[in-house]
């Protein structure tokens, strides 16, 4: 077994960046390691329950989901410009108390810059996509022929140059990093054949009990569970889901949990039938464990938790890379795809028929659920990092 040794993690304040690796930083804290967390005081409560050490820094990135800009280049700046002003105050508060370890979310450029000042081992713990062999020809082209690209990477650049590190382009240094553990079902990687083995290990989601968020009891009388939730962001949706309630309420033999986010105001879905419960958040890990039906706006979490339960999917994407991950779902056979601007009470039934009558979308939702968890989550992402700890000198 390893000695017990300090592992720092860096993350930003984004619950679907944090969240996905949570599991593993509470795995390595109960095998007796020290772990501080590098993140804004706004994730402190979330980051303590693990039994990491907080080490706060101030964060520039948006509070509000809604302030993110629509343009791709725009966005990266900012997060750019959150990690050079995090690097100093992170460089400032592990100077004398150097882990031996480093881990990092994708957005936690700085954790490798220090790991390649300091001497010290790095790994990325991506809750995303990771680069493809061809990568570059095909997305990285495409990001640098936008608008804005050339100062973007230019600056991105000068700053790693400024810090020591000898990368001849700033694209790769950010976008393959030299070791990561990918904390997604390798079946919704795009072109998973061509990831570098040798840098990127698929572990797959790494889920806990979650006991700290509830439960949840499935009614008695409840033939069938459906559970509606558009995740954290971009829940500000009252009029779909009051085509939801169209759409299940009174639907026989169906009991729906529709979360609708603090925005939204319950009254303002209109009558609600006896069959349908709302809320403002829900335990969602607990009720899929339970469902039988999931309509998801295909954030990465949600459809890997969706596949983890072996539950068939309504995707109704609505930002960034959630179009992806619904067509992905998809083209894997357990998911139909509607559009918010088609999501009428009407469409939305009939999928629901279409998925839970069809054979063959069980039976790829079996052979998925059993390869997904077969990939080892957070026990063989903790075993990986322990690996890779420093050897004491003899």
């Amino acid at each position: 077994m390893p000695r017990p040794a300090h592992i720092a993690m860096v993350g930003i304040p984004a619950i679907s960046h944090v969240v996905p690796s949570l599991e593993i930083i509470r795995e390595l804290v109960a095998r007796g390691h020290r772990v501080t967390y590098a993140n804004d005081p706004t994730m402190a409560e979330t980051v303590t329950a693990t039994g990491a050490e907080l080490v706060p820094y101030t964060s520039t990135l948006p509070v509000d989901d809604d302030a993110w800009p629509d343009d791709p280049i725009a966005a990266m700046d900012i997060f750019a410009d959150d990690a050079i002003a995090m690097l100093p105050q992170v460089r400032a508060a592990y100077d004398d108390d150097r882990p031996d370890l480093f881990l990092y979310d994708i957005a936690g450029h700085p954790a490798r810059i220090l790991a390649e000042n300091w001497g010290r081992p790095a790994v990325q713990l991506s809750p995303a996509y990771v680069a493809w062999g061809g990568y570059e020809e095909e997305v990285g082209a495409m990001l640098k022929a936008l608008p804005g690209a050339d100062a973007h990477y230019a600056k991105i650049a000068a700053w790693l140059a400024d810090n020591g590190i000898d990368s001849p382009d700033a694209l790769a240094f950010v976008g393959r990093p030299p070791r990561c553990l990918a904390l997604i079902p390798r079946a919704m990687q795009p072109k998973a054949d061509t990831v570098d083995p040798d840098a990127v290990t698929f572990v797959g989601p790494c889920f806990g009990t979650r006991s700290e968020q509830g439960g949840w009891t499935r009614p008695a009388h409840a033939e069938n569970v459906l559970l509606v939730s558009l995740g954290s962001s971009f829940t500000n949706r009252p009029g779909f889901y009051r085509e939801c309630v169209g759409a299940f309420g009174d639907l026989p033999g169906w009991h729906v949990v529709l979360q609708v986010g603090s925005h939204v105001d319950p009254a303002d879905l209109g009558p609600v039938p006896a069959n349908v419960e709302v809320h403002s958040w829900v335990p969602q890990l607990a009720i899929l464990e339970q469902a039988d039906l999931f309509v998801t706006h295909a954030g990465m979490g949600g459809s890997s938790e969706g596949l983890y339960c072996g539950v068939p999917m309504i995707a109704v994407p609505q930002a960034v890379d959630q179009f992806d991950n619904a067509d992905k779902l998809v083209d894997l056979g357990v998911a139909l795809r509607v559009d918010t601007d088609k999501a009428t009470a009407e469409t939305l039934r009939q999928a629901l028929f279409d998925l839970t009558t069809d054979p063959q979308v069980a039976r790829r939702l079996d052979a998925l659920r059993t390869e997904l968890r077969a990939e080892g989550g957070t026990g063989r992402a903790a075993d990986l990092i322990e690996a890779l700890l420093p050897q004491p000198r003899a």
